[in-house]
């Protein structure tokens, strides 16, 4: 039986073994290994599960498991850019459904949608602890509230 080939490149493997070093154990190391990869390739293979599993020494099931828990950890590929709209129910009441719509139109996609050219990749969130202002959604790490639909185009601008 031969060795497996690796699928994490180098630099991955020496994140997660630099990880692995500020943690007791593998386990509590699997969201920022799970981060580490993200960060290189935007999402997390199938493929990179297993050499997880054995970099931190846990079964890939407990890998798989923390992946498929957390929203912000991407299991399928998803543009430069991802956009978070949150559809808690203040945000409902401020406005959510217009906001959806506008983003829908503006980006010619809807929810679990990739644009043609990558660049966003549009996901409700049931909530972005923003309350106050609502709307609000996310672009990566960058939180917009009272975001107003008929200003869409200028925020996303931004976002080369």
């Amino acid at each position: 039986m031969s060795a497996r080939q690796p699928f994490l490149s180098d630099a991955e493997r020496a994140a997660v073994a630099e990880l692995r070093g500020h943690y007791p154990d593998g386990h509590a190391a699997i969201v920022e290994a799970l981060k580490a990869v993200q960060r290189e390739r935007r999402w997390v293979p199938d493929e990179a599960v297993p050499e997880l599993g054995d970099l931190l020494g846990v079964s890939p099931h407990e890998i798989d498991a923390a992946a498929t828990f957390y929203s912000r950890i991407f299991r399928r590929p998803v543009g430069r850019h991802v956009i978070s709209v949150c559809d808690s129910v203040s945000c409902w009441i401020m406005g959510y459904d217009g906001l959806r719509r506008a983003l829908e139109a503006e980006l010619g996609i809807r929810y679990g949608e990739t644009t043609a050219d990558g660049r966003f990749t549009l996901l409700p969130n049931c909530c972005l602890g923003a309350c106050h202002r609502a709307p609000a959604m996310l672009v990566d790490r960058d939180l917009h509230e009272a975001v107003d639909p008929g200003r869409l185009r200028a925020l996303l601008a931004d976002y080369g």
